[in-house]
């Protein structure tokens, strides 16, 4: 699925000037310098989530935490790969501010349980390096990219059902409004969310959640589909990995907190639901780019 202005390879062949949808080189570099830190972490987090007092800037207990966040990690992965694939603004630009806010929470994290971390450890030594520059980064990408994008959808595109928009946007408050909140007041998981966290790991979980919400709320600014295509690619991956760490480490959830099984089903009816619907604009997009070529 590649527009006529765009070569197989997806790259840009001409210098970007203002309003043509181009990646600019910042954009590009803060790309490449980014993703071997979250291939890093989705390695460690991931695969040995066990070992992080030993492996990790800090110890996360429990293990299913520390695979919440690296399942994050995989859809960033996914994220920024395609930052560098697609050559075209408009493709990754909502993405951006949900990663600018995700780095700055944990940056800020940081900050406020500095005493948990393990300090002269390379691992912590790279993640606050990461967390102090990553946000600066992130936003001058939105400053120097953020006039590209033309407005106009790819040549074969759809548009995205204002019913869904609303639906997905109000998702996305409520997810934005729930990690937000377990950021700030990260007591109220203590001993209630649906595994054990501490006020670091629930700041942790909290700015996991921020993610869909800040993709979702430029539904109601964007209908292109091109314009969301990739970001939910993104999701599904996340939520693939949330699934199956769930599944993996169901030891580890408390059923006799309340918030379990919501916690549990959401995470799985939000597969379901991406999936049913990433089909569905795929088909519309299809079913367009047929009609206009009658």
């Amino acid at each position: 699925m590649v527009d006529r202005e765009q070569s197989h390879s997806g790259r840009n062949r001409t210098p970007p000037a203002r309003g043509d949808d181009g990646i600019r080189p910042l954009t590009t570099a803060v790309s490449v310098f980014v993703l071997p830190f979250l291939a890093a972490a989705v390695v460690l987090l991931y695969l040995f989530p066990a070992d992080t007092e030993r492996l990790f800037a800090w110890t996360i207990q429990p293990p299913l935490t520390a695979m919440v966040l690296a399942s994050a990690y995989t859809g960033g992965i996914w994220f920024f790969v395609q930052v560098l694939r697609q050559g075209r603004w408009h493709r990754v630009r909502h993405g951006f501010p949900g990663a600018l806010l995700f780095a700055t929470l944990l940056g800020v994290a940081t900050v406020l349980h500095w005493d948990r971390f393990h300090f002269g450890h390379i691992s912590f030594l790279t993640w606050a390096t990461l967390y102090l520059i990553t946000p600066i980064l992130l936003l001058a990408v939105l400053v120097v990219n953020g006039r590209a994008d033309r407005g106009r959808p790819d040549a074969i595109d759809t548009t995205i059902p204002w019913p869904v928009r609303i639906l997905l946007a109000a998702f996305g408050v409520a997810s934005l409004v729930t990690g937000l909140v377990l950021f700030l007041a990260p007591q109220v998981a203590v001993g209630s969310w649906a595994w054990d966290v501490t006020p670091l790991t629930a700041r942790v979980v909290g700015t996991v959640l921020t993610l869909p919400g800040t993709v979702h709320l430029w539904l109601l600014l964007d209908s292109r589909w091109s314009a969301f295509r990739w970001m939910f690619q993104a999701q599904l991956v996340s939520l693939v990995f949330l699934n199956l760490a769930v599944a993996l480490s169901r030891e580890q959830l408390l059923w006799a907190n309340p918030a379990t099984l919501p916690v549990v089903a959401t995470l799985l009816l939000s597969l379901v639901a991406y999936v049913i619907l990433y089909l569905f604009c795929e088909r519309r997009a299809r079913r367009s780019s047929n009609a206009g070529a009658l």
